[in-house]
């Protein structure tokens, strides 16, 4: 899942069917502990195929996650399908897209 010390490729369907567990808590410690020290992360969308408002919902959480944790989270690459379902619940201006 981590491409690199700061970036996180996501891939295939973020839907209700697929997310069952928070952002974070999927990190392993060592995950944890990386994006901690960098104070930055990226969660890079180009690799998922479908996503649904669960899959935007989920995105939300990992940004509020990330903040808590003192990780400033970016999105880029993001599935035109999100930024429409974003754009229809007004959420395109709380999406820190980088």
């Amino acid at each position: 899942m981590v491409a690199d010390k700061q970036t996180i490729k996501l891939n295939g369907a973020l839907d209700r069917q697929t997310l069952s567990q928070e952002w974070w808590s999927s990190l392993g410690n060592s995950e944890q502990q990386r994006l901690r020290a960098a104070k930055h992360c990226e969660l890079d969308f180009q690799d998922v195929q479908r996503v649904d408002s669960a899959g935007l919902a989920w995105t939300l959480n990992a940004i509020r996650e990330g903040n808590a944790q003192g990780v400033k989270i970016t999105l880029c690459n993001l599935p035109e399908k999100m930024l429409k379902l974003a754009k229809i619940s007004e959420l395109d201006d709380v999406l820190p897209v980088g």
